[in-house]
């Protein structure tokens, strides 16, 4: 997926609006106007909407004779999945690292009773002694 495409579709998806739109078509396809019934719009701001998500891939407009009935792209949001699943990927193994250093070092604790040790070595408030109950 190119970057400009890339670009566009998240730039798309963006507006909440735009989302919702998508959501819908994810039911069907449909017109415009059953598009536009949720929404507190005008007809031509829907239109605007919809002029976005055509240009960034996301859906396609027919023709059946009056009506143009706009239906979901499925490969644009696929790549745009496929980009954001190569990133998931990479922070679950840095996540995976991280887990296992972790829990070595809690072994490492645990083995030399390091808990044990380390809040003894902790600084004490002011005024309280170690033992002591006031």
């Amino acid at each position: 997926m190119s970057a400009d495409r890339l670009s566009a579709t998240f730039a798309a998806l963006a507006d909440p609006t735009r989302r919702a739109i998508l959501a819908r078509l994810a039911l069907g396809e449909t017109s415009v106007s059953k598009l536009a019934e949720p929404f507190e719009m005008s007809l031509p701001a829907v239109s605007k909407h919809l002029k976005v998500l055509e240009r960034a891939g996301l859906i396609t407009r027919g023709r059946d004779a009056q009506m143009r009935p706009c239906r979901i792209e499925v490969k644009a949001l696929q790549e745009a999945d496929g980009w954001l699943e190569e990133y998931r990927r990479l922070w679950e193994q840095k996540l995976d690292r991280l887990d296992e250093f972790l829990r070595t070092l809690q072994a490492q604790d645990v083995a030399s009773g390091g808990a044990a040790e380390i809040a003894a070595k902790e600084p004490q408030p002011k005024g309280k002694k170690r033992g002591r109950k006031h």
